[in-house]
């Protein structure tokens, strides 16, 4: 068996194993890929502490204290409210249901007239089934997530151990990253390195630009939503901020909450179109200044392909195969973005001695010219 079979089959076994592991022991891993994932994002900061003259050990003391004490003051601030809102909302959601209807009614008695009795009834059965599959499909995805990513014992490692991890990971992330180094197989160490920087750019410059992009559209909805006097505006404003991570999901589930809710509460359509013009200003800010601004276009992270990961790693691992999936997409980009180049560098995409006679024409025509 030549050396590059053996090395292949060597890489393909550990991938397998790695994956087997991560699959076996994901309901423990939740604390621990927080903590990673929080120190990836914090570590610039410790970087640029050490470059003023601090010490790794200080300036990972400071960054960790300030971090736990902006999350602290965050839940103390928001979660009442949250907490308010949110037990008012299930309380008065039926209420909600019939108002929505009452109003959207007259708009279905006029559609019925311009269409036929069948074609009437074919539309109500098809929005009837689409209903019903998002909501089980809202109430299954949910309760995965609960059960079996955030289940109690999942939350409490959360709070507790996801600040041990962040600490001791962030304290010694240079230490680790230098002996991951030292263990790259020499003869690819370069190769290697250079397609782990580039993933790392994908990666900070993704996450840490749209975690941003995620706050300030929080921000903006739930503030504006607030003032406009929608009931639960707060609520469906942060939730429409955080799920904006995935592409689109947030402004569209945002849009259809906020507008339901809007034409429950409000008598008059002005303050139903005000409702509406918020979300149209937020994704006009988001596609035109926040995203190329913080995110831009060398992140190279297609929508469609973070929505499959997201959902992919939600499927295979519940709640620790979303924040895996983020960093999994990066590098799987990164990796298919060198094998198209080495193919394209390569005899199979290069060689014309055995392809056919029209191809090999215009082959030697594009030489030419």
């Amino acid at each position: 068996m030549s050396a590059a079979r053996r090395q292949l089959r060597f890489w393909l076994i550990l991938l397998a194993v790695t994956l087997g592991a991560v699959y076996l022991l994901r309901g423990v891993l939740l604390p621990f890929v927080a903590g990673a994932a929080v120190a990836y994002m914090l570590d610039p900061i410790c970087d640029r502490l050490q470059r003023w003259g601090c010490t790794r050990a200080l300036a990972t003391t400071l960054v960790t204290l300030v971090f736990a004490l902006v999350v602290v003051l965050a839940l103390i601030l928001l979660v009442p409210a949250l907490y308010h809102q949110a037990v008012t909302f299930v309380e008065r959601l039926p209420a909600i249901i019939d108002a929505v209807r009452d109003r959207v009614a007259p708009l279905v008695d006029d559609l019925r007239r311009l269409v036929s009795e069948s074609q009437a009834a074919r539309i109500e059965r098809a929005a009837g089934d689409a209903a019903g599959r998002a909501v089980n499909w809202t109430l299954t995805a949910v309760g995965g997530v609960i059960t079996g990513g955030l289940a109690l014992v999942n939350l409490l490692s959360l709070v507790f151990i996801t600040p041990v991890v962040t600490f001791y990971l962030l304290r010694d992330w240079d230490r680790i990253v230098y002996r991951i180094e030292g263990l790259l197989p020499r003869a690819h160490a370069d190769t290697i390195r250079e397609q782990a920087r580039l993933a790392d750019e994908t990666l900070s410059g993704f996450v840490r630009g749209q975690a941003t992009v995620c706050f300030l559209l929080g921000s903006f909805y739930a503030i504006a939503l607030s003032l406009v006097g929608l009931d639960f505006g707060l609520v469906v404003g942060l939730v429409a901020g955080a799920l904006s991570f995935v592409p689109y999901v947030g402004s569209i589930v945002g849009f259809v909450a906020s507008m339901g809710l809007a034409i429950a509460q409000f008598s008059d359509w002005i303050s139903i179109a005000i409702v509406a013009a918020i979300f149209f200003i937020g994704q006009a800010v988001e596609g035109n200044f926040l995203t190329p601004k913080l995110v831009g276009d060398r992140v190279r992270l297609h929508p469609v392909w973070i929505i499959f990961a997201l959902l992919a790693g939600g499927a295979l691992f519940g709640f620790v195969g979303v924040l895996l999936a983020v960093p999994v997409a990066a590098v799987v980009g990164v990796l298919i973005r060198f094998a198209i180049g080495r193919y394209t560098q390569s005899r199979y995409y290069a060689d014309t001695e055995h392809a056919p006679i029209g191809f090999r024409q215009d082959a030697g025509e594009k030489d030419r010219g």
